[in-house]
Parts: C-alpha cells; sequence; structure tokens
C-alpha cells in the first residue's frame, strides 16, 4: 500500500511517500519560501536528488508542482495516480469536532473550512491540500490527522481561560494546543530513549512555527499554543505573547481594522516584524555580520524559551529531559546553545563539542554530568500520518 504524506505549513510542504506498513520510504521532499520567488523545491528517491529555485506563489502551485514531478516519466516514482492508495493530510485545527484520526469526507472539509479563522496561515493551506489531492488522486482514500489531538489530555485548569464560563462551555474557547503530531513522535522516541514512561520532557519544537509542551508520563499536560496557533514562543511571523490591550490600542487608538490586526500579528510579526527576516538562517547570518535587529531578536527569542523552560519545570515538578526538534531545533547549533546555556540551576548542562554533531538519529548533547538529558530528536510527522491513516484501514 502507498500512503503519500502531505505536511503543509504556514510557509512550506514537507512529503513523503511510504510503502506501508513496513514504512519504507519511497520518497520524500519539501517546498519552503512559498510565497516567494525564490522557493525551494527539494525531491529525494533512493536513486535522484532533485533541487531548484523557483517562484511558488502558494500551497496550491507547490502541490500542482509536486504532483508533477511524483509522475515525471524520468525521475518520478508512481506509473499513475492510482497507484496512490491512501493520501494523509496534517490538519493544523481540529477544534472540539476531532479528537482523533479521520477519514475525510464533504463534512470533515466544511468544518476544517469553519475553524480557519483560528488557523489562518495553516487549515486553508491544509483545506488546498486535501482538494488539489483530491482532484490529483481521486481514487485514494484522504485521511485528516488534526495537530489537536494530542493535546486532548491537557487538564481543565490548564486548558481553560480565566473568562466568563459561557465562553468555554458554550462556545469551545480554550486552549487546544498544536503541532500535536509531532509533539506525539518525538515524546515517544523520548521515553524510548530515557527507557522509562513514568518521565518529566519538555519538547522545543522550532521552526517556522514554534512551541513547546509539558509531557508527563507520555501525555500532554501543558503547551504554549492556546487557542490558535500565534501564542506563546516569538515564531517566523507570529508574534507568540503579547498584551492583549495592544489589540484595542491598535483599533481604538491608531485605528486598525480587525483584519489588519489579524495580518499583522499573524503575518507581519514575530522574527520578520523584528528584522525584516523570517527565515532564521537569514537572520543567524545578519547577526554574525553585526546587525543590531538580528542580535536582538535572537536574544528576545532565545529569553521567551527559556521563560517556558522555567514554568514546565515548574508544573511538571522536576526534569528528565528537554528536547529540541523540528527544522531550527534539529539543525541550529547557536539557538540550542543559546537556550541551553544559563541553566544550570535545573541541572541542564550542555556539551558545546556534542552540540555541533549533526545526525539523523536521537543523540544526547549534554555533559556526562548534567542531571538532565538534552536532546536532539528528529521529528518525522510525515511517519506518523502515514502510520495514523494506515492504522485507520486496518479493521
Amino acid at each position: 500500500m502507498q500512503v503519500l504524506v502531505l505536511n503543509s505549513g504556514s510557509s512550506s510542504i514537507k512529503f513523503q511517500l511510504f510503502s506501508m506498513p513496513e514504512e519504507r520510504i519511497l520518497c520524500s521532499g519539501l517546498i519552503e519560501r512559498i510565497g516567494f520567488d525564490d522557493a525551494i523545491f527539494k525531491f529525494k528517491t533512493q536513486n535522484d536528488t532533485i533541487e531548484f529555485v523557483t517562484p511558488i506563489l502558494d500551497h496550491k502551485d507547490g502541490l500542482k508542482l509536486l504532483s508533477k514531478q511524483l509522475l515525471d516519466n524520468n525521475t518520478g516514482i508512481i506509473k499513475s495516480p492510482e497507484d496512490i492508495s491512501i493520501v494523509g493530510h496534517r490538519v493544523v485545527h481540529g477544534g472540539i469536532h476531532f479528537n482523533e484520526t479521520t477519514q475525510i469526507t464533504s463534512v470533515v472539509k466544511e468544518k476544517i473550512k469553519e475553524l480557519s479563522s483560528l488557523a489562518p496561515l495553516h487549515n486553508p493551506a491544509n483545506l488546498e491540500g486535501i482538494e488539489v489531492a483530491e482532484d490529483i488522486f481521486p481514487n485514494a482514500k484522504q485521511v485528516a490527522v488534526f495537530d489537536t489531538a494530542f493535546h486532548q489530555s491537557i487538564p481543565e485548569h490548564a486548558y481553560k481561560y480565566a473568562i466568563p464560563n459561557e465562553f468555554l462551555n458554550d462556545h469551545h474557547i480554550r486552549l487546544y494546543g498544536f503541532h500535536g503530531t509531532s509533539h506525539k513522535y518525538v515524546s515517544e522516541k523520548a521515553i524510548d530513549y530515557l527507557g522509562k514512561k513514568d518521565s518529566k520532557i519538555i519538547i522545543i519544537h522550532l521552526g517556522n512555527g514554534c512551541s513547546m509542551t509539558a509531557i508527563k508520563d507520555g501525555k500532554s499536560i501543558d503547551h504554549s499554543l492556546g487557542f490558535s496557533p500565534i501564542s506563546g514562543l516569538i515564531m517566523g511571523t507570529r508574534s507568540g505573547d503579547i498584551d492583549p490591550s495592544i489589540i484595542f490600542h491598535l483599533a481604538n487608538k491608531l485605528n486598525f481594522k480587525l483584519d489588519d490586526i489579524n495580518t499583522l500579528l499573524q503575518k507581519k510579526s514575530g522574527m520578520l516584524g523584528l528584522t525584516g527576516f523570517s527565515d532564521l538562517r537569514d537572520i543567524q547570518d545578519q547577526a554574525a555580520q553585526g546587525n543590531k535587529a538580528c542580535q536582538l531578536a535572537l536574544e528576545m527569542n532565545v529569553y521567551r524559551i527559556k521563560k517556558y523552560i522555567g514554568s514546565y519545570a515548574a508544573i511538571l515538578n522536576g526534569l528528565d529531559a528537554i528536547v529540541f526538534t523540528a527544522g531550527i531545533g534539529e539543525n541550529s547549533q547557536l539557538m540550542r546553545e543559546l537556550v541551553s546555556k544559563d541553566l544550570e540551576f535545573l541541572g541542564i548542562h550542555l556539551d558545546t563539542e556534542k552540540n555541533k554533531i549533526r545526525s539523523k538519529t536521537t543523540h544526547a548533547i549534554n555533559t556526562d554530568t548534567s542531571k538532565v538529558k538534552v536532546l536532539v530528536i528528529p521529528t518525522n510527522e510525515e511517519l506518523e500520518i502515514a502510520k495514523q491513516s494506515t492504522k485507520l484501514f486496518e479493521n
């Protein structure tokens, strides 16, 4: 059975084609910098590696380019769209409607669309991916795996906001949490590495979107993203935590319309708003060249992450490991070093030489005397989606 997994982020599409259930990767790749003239398309099989720069205006353009490559006579991997049995889609926001993997129907698509206002950078892209895949692979079963599902274990005292009860009871306004597929996969890998299920772990997922999860005994008990994927850490284009009164000030004093405020906080803030760059690689390069704005943005980013480490260590009442994952977490030696610095009181001691090692497998970068493990674990949301999508049709 061939399962194509589409993982649409706010400015990227990761994809993998698996032969299941043996979990063999037939091809994989990444489309990044979507929305820019210098978007990057990467496609890898056992025999070929293809990479080029081209304008990709939106996710739809990216998916069309992917389908063309999959079917290419010389370097493609499938002969016909009918070769694909299942297309598994990452969907960011499932609200109260979806707490498990679900086969996609017209009703499911409508619910995903309704929730787009809560995840405006993601759900529309996820839905577009679904609809394009339905056109390209009409005979394949389409499956949604929701980012919010893993965080259903967060207790009420953590997910409920301190506003009148009716807003939770009648309107379902609460913390939902996101990046759940990644946090689930990585937490299971961390538990396997530690060799004990009764563990206390903080997962630090750093990409264009960023989030942190407190994991106790394998379950999510708190998470930095909330009602929508905008709160918490400073992200590529999203603000993270701000004082809510700023919204009223923008509207009442600076005459911003609500849609403009939403666009400001979702698409023009974060590292982009601070530096003019949304890609951390550019920001790190500029900071190294003396760019003060980029240096300050890195300092702010690290400061926010450390605040969450401290608060999560408190609610966990201890700590066995912190884990770096996702594009930045796995690849930015600098961010791991800055985040881990001056946390000795928590028992965190980074080995700077180990931190330089790049690996595609779980590895520790702490000193031998560190009481807390500092792990780098490559996430594999695509494999997790493939496994959950396949499992849905086992019976």
